[in-house]
């Protein structure tokens, strides 16, 4: 086999795996992904037109992406080659631009390049594609699982159309299983039976990733001993024992690490400690450093909960240090009580909307001058030309407090801080309107 040998060629269908036996043919065999495959679904249109332009694939692993790039290129008669960022390097990539040069001159033919995990190519490599897809030569089609506003360099981005992938829903998962059982025939042979339950434990399983489910499915089916009537009847008990362990769909680098940190904060700043808890666990399954979820938190308390809760960000720091001592896995008992005690309190963002204000007018507003006033006149000069003059003393009034002005002259009725009645926040209130009668919120 040489590099421009279509993929999957020299096997037989015997040695293909489950997932590739019954890879469709077709755009109309897929499953999901209807906002892109649907009758008027743009991967559709692409196919439908013939008219072909570099694309990227984004989306979490086993959604479609090598299909969808596989079935444009044989849709639309073009020559197609696949490889792997991660085994790939520049000789390869100017290998196929090569062809694709020789395949537009002589054959007249297009020429698909699909490069998956296109993420992992660093910034020269990338480069090396720039002019090919610049002037037609060949069409890309990169796939990712990473945010490609990130990962892809800019030049090569703007030449490229991106599509986003989801993930593949219960339903979906679940015809795609029904359509291995009865549309494989080495299935058929192994007179595979799947309960119910068993289906469902496989597509739990699987985390809308068909590839993991397909897979999973397989191996089941071979390890399981007839029964005397020469049928497997698989159970989840039998998944579970082949299956040792359900791995996390979690990425501590990509977007699955940004997108569950976000449902987690979201989660205690919505006051909802059991749905903190479950994006919890998922990244701690998934290999996050608990310290920064600790860190996050100790974020949080100041600026979700403030002054609502005084104590949240002095136990919020404390988990940080507790963590930091005791590691994993005790670890995640300090945490969920620090989750559960954070989505539990009273919430406020008055001091941090305070801050956002007062940094605004900081940076819109002139140089103001320290009214003389509040300077301290540490010098006879200076206290010559004013400063401190009429300085009214707050422990020398009721109270320990006297009207002032503490702004510049040009800012004297600004108002920052407006506390809530949330919590310890509603007292906070109450003092200050007593004292500045000009807080009328």
């Amino acid at each position: 086999m040489d590099l421009f040998t279509t993929n999957g060629e020299i096997h037989s269908s015997e040695e293909k795996p489950l997932a590739e036996r019954i890879r469709p043919t077709s755009i109309d065999e897929i499953i999901g992904q209807e906002h892109l495959v649907g009758h008027n679904g743009a991967i559709r249109k692409i196919i439908q037109s013939g008219v072909l332009s570099s694309i990227i694939l984004w989306g979490p692993p086993g959604t479609g992406k090598t299909t969808l790039a596989k079935l444009i290129a044989s849709e639309t008669k073009a020559d197609f080659h696949q490889m792997s960022a991660v085994t790939s390097g520049v000789s390869d990539l100017k290998k196929v631009i090569e062809k694709a040069k020789y395949n537009r001159r002589t054959l007249d033919r297009r020429t698909v390049l699909f490069i998956d995990e296109i993420h992992r190519f660093n910034k020269a490599q990338q480069d090396v594609l720039l002019k090919s897809v610049e002037e037609g030569t060949l069409v890309l089609i990169g796939a990712t699982t990473e945010n490609p506003s990130f990962e892809v360099i800019s030049p090569l981005l703007s030449r490229c159309q991106i599509y986003q992938l989801n993930s593949l829903t219960q339903d979906e998962l679940e015809k795609i299983v029904n359509k291995a059982t009865s549309k494989d025939e080495q299935l058929k042979k192994l007179n595979v039976i799947l309960s119910d339950k068993a289906e469902r434990f496989l597509v739990n399983f699987s985390s809308g990733d068909a590839r993991i489910l397909l897979n999973a499915l397989e191996v089941s089916a071979e390890t399981f001993n007839p029964d005397e009537n020469g049928y497997r009847k698989i159970t989840p008990e039998h998944i579970e024992k082949i299956l040792t362990s359900k791995v996390p769909l979690y990425d501590k680098k990509g977007d699955y690490h940004y997108d569950m940190i976000s449902a987690f904060i979201k989660s205690i700043r919505g006051s909802d400690p059991d749905a903190a808890l479950y994006w919890m666990m998922r990244m701690i399954e998934g290999g996050e450093d608990p310290k920064f979820i600790a860190r996050r938190m100790i974020i949080l308390a100041s600026e979700d909960i403030g002054n609502a809760d005084p104590y949240a960000i002095t136990l919020a720091t404390s988990a940080f240090t507790a963590v930091t001592y005791i590691g994993m896995p005790e670890a995640q008992i300090i945490l969920s009580q620090a989750v559960t005690y954070l989505a539990s309190a009273p919430k406020s963002n008055a001091s941090y909307t305070a801050m956002i204000n007062a940094k605004k007018d900081v940076k819109e507003s002139s140089n103001e001058p320290v009214p003389l006033h509040l300077r301290n006149p540490v010098t006879r000069l200076m206290k010559k030309w004013g400063y401190g003059k009429d300085y009214k003393y707050p422990h020398q009034f009721e109270k320990h407090f006297i009207p002032d002005n503490y702004l510049p002259a040009k800012l004297k009725d600004k108002i920052y801080y407006y506390p809530t009645e949330q919590g310890r926040e509603k007292p906070i209130k109450e003092r200050l309107q007593s004292l500045w009668k000009k807080r009328i919120k």
